[in-house]
């Protein structure tokens, strides 16, 4: 899927750039920071758009433990490479992943997403809260033109969502399977499109009408509140909430042989349970990171399937605001950062 930029970006002078940096926990704010150099085998990417995720907010509060300071977040980035060399002038994406190792045993079984040596865009490497960014030119994904703001959310939302229905059962194989989609945010939004396309029967639990009717609007089968029964047992089921309750709910909902895959990089305590509500080859799986196999299936299937995205547009300075709305749940979709 490679492609040039629909509306290539004005020239840029060199000097400091405007980035959004964390500097403590619970400390974010705008300003200038020094032009990021590439280093051996990296690209630099003039930053289009960098959609918001609650990952940011996690790291930023400290539920995540902080890998480096200060720190530019940001890890669903689109944006035009601009240093020389065989990608320059390219529309590419950055997504959590940022590096493996290659050689650990997981590497070399088709499981990098567990690298024991991986590091993560806007974690341990700078990201894309920032007019300019570098990269490994190995972990760069080719994008289709189009909107580099509603291409945005697809970079973590979409493909770890995607990454949640494979690891929880469902696939191009499973029409007619009933799903269950636990919470109805920017990344239940877009796993719903995929399923509906692969023949599945969605039944979405959320918290408010708006979003059941959200659900509604973009295929469910069902929808409804964590109060009202689901009509149906499940095959598999992904939780998006990041409440260990939810989690129990989806397991006592499941059907025999069914899978719930949490789709949470934080959790809070799941609670205890009968061993009957796991009994019948039931299981929880957690999901952890994405493969760069996982960007390339989804984001062919995203043009198969024509999957749309929700997003409010915000400046690149309003990042902290936005993760505040975030963090209390005033959000429709993502809100996506744009350089002025």
């Amino acid at each position: 899927m490679h492609g040039e930029p629909a509306n290539r970006p004005p020239a840029r002078q060199t000097g400091p750039m405007q980035a959004v940096t964390m500097t403590a926990v619970d400390e974010i704010a705008a300003g200038q920071r020094p032009d990021p150099e590439p280093g051996p085998d990296e690209v630099l990417i003039k930053v289009q758009a960098t959609a918001v995720c609650r990952t940011d907010l996690q790291i930023l509060r400290g539920d995540l433990p902080t890998h480096r300071l200060p720190l530019i977040p940001g890890h669903q980035v689109v944006g035009e490479v601009v240093s020389p060399g065989e990608f320059h002038g390219r529309r590419v994406g950055l997504v959590w992943l940022a590096h493996t190792c290659g050689v650990c045993s997981f590497c070399t079984s088709g499981r990098e997403n567990l690298c024991l040596n991986a590091k993560f865009t806007g974690w341990d490497r700078d990201g894309g809260y920032a007019e300019l960014v570098t990269a490994h030119k190995d972990f760069v994904h080719p994008l289709p033109d189009g909107d580099a703001t509603a291409l945005a959310p697809l970079l973590c939302g979409g493909v770890i969502g995607f990454r949640s229905l494979r690891v929880a059962g469902i696939g191009p194989q499973s029409a007619g399977a009933r799903l269950g989609l636990y919470g109805f945010g920017a990344s239940a939004t877009i796993a719903i499109q995929v399923a509906n396309f692969w023949g599945c029967e969605v039944h979405v639990v959320t918290r408010s009408p708006a979003e059941v009717q959200r659900a509604y609007d973009l295929g469910a089968a069902w929808a409804g509140t964590y109060e009202q029964p689901l009509p149906t047992q499940l095959d598999a089921a992904v939780t998006f909430a990041p409440s260990g309750d939810v989690v129990i709910s989806a397991l006592k909902a499941l059907d025999r042989g069914g899978t719930v895959a949490i789709n949470a990089i934080h959790l809070d305590r799941i609670p205890q349970f009968d061993y009957d509500d796991l009994w019948w080859e039931r299981s929880l799986r957690s999901v952890a990171n994405v493969t760069r196999a996982d960007v390339r299936d989804f984001l062919a299937v995203v043009d198969s399937a024509r999957v749309q995205t929700q997003f409010e547009v915000l400046p690149l300075e309003n990042a902290p605001v936005a993760l505040e709305r975030v963090e209390s749940g005033d959000v429709r979709g993502a809100f996506v950062l744009v350089c002025d």
